[in-house]
C-alpha cells in the first residue's frame, strides 16, 4: 500500500473526512503500518492504552473478558478505528482485539492522536459522535440479552 492508498484509507474513516490532505500524509507517513495474523491481539483487555488503529484491510473481534469467558461486543472492518477509547479516558484498555482474519492496520501513536484531537475540533467531535454511537449500540446489545 502506498502513502497516497493510505491516505485515502484514512479519509474514509468518518473523523478523518475533513482533515487537511497535507496532514492526513503526515499521519499516514507518522502511522507505523502494522500487520496481524488471522488469532493475534492487537491489544488484550487491561493493556495499557498507547495507541490507536486504523483498519486498512481484515477484520477483528472485539471481546470482553467476563466471569463466564470471553463475550465477542463488536465486529470490526475496513476503515473502523480501535482503540481510542482508552487514549481518551486515559486508562487502561476495556477490551480485548484480535484479527479475525490476517489484518493490515495503522498504529497512531497515543501522542500524535492527542495532538490531532487539538488541531481539529472537528475531529473530536467525530470521535464524540463514534463512542456515542457504540455506547448506543452496546446498551442496545445489553437490553436484548436481559429480554
Amino acid at each position: 500500500m502506498t502513502l497516497d492508498s493510505e491516505v485515502q484509507s484514512l479519509r474514509q474513516v468518518p473523523m478523518f473526512r475533513d482533515i487537511d490532505p497535507a496532514r492526513l500524509k503526515l499521519l499516514a507517513f507518522t502511522g507505523e503500518r502494522v500487520h496481524f495474523s488471522a488469532g493475534q491481539p492487537f491489544f488484550r483487555q487491561g493493556d495499557a492504552a498507547d495507541a490507536a488503529y486504523v483498519i486498512l484491510d481484515g477484520q477483528a473481534d472485539v471481546t470482553l473478558d467476563t466471569p463466564s469467558g470471553p463475550l465477542k461486543v463488536a465486529e470490526l472492518a475496513r476503515n473502523d478505528i480501535v482503540g481510542e477509547m482508552g487514549i481518551l479516558s486515559d486508562t487502561p484498555r476495556s477490551a480485548t482485539v484480535t484479527a479475525a482474519v490476517p489484518i493490515v492496520a495503522l498504529r497512531i501513536d497515543k501522542r500524535v492522536f492527542l495532538e490531532l484531537l487539538n488541531q481539529f475540533p472537528q475531529m473530536s467531535i467525530a470521535v464524540m459522535r463514534e463512542l456515542a454511537k457504540r455506547l448506543e449500540r452496546t446498551n442496545a446489545r445489553l437490553a436484548q440479552s436481559n429480554s
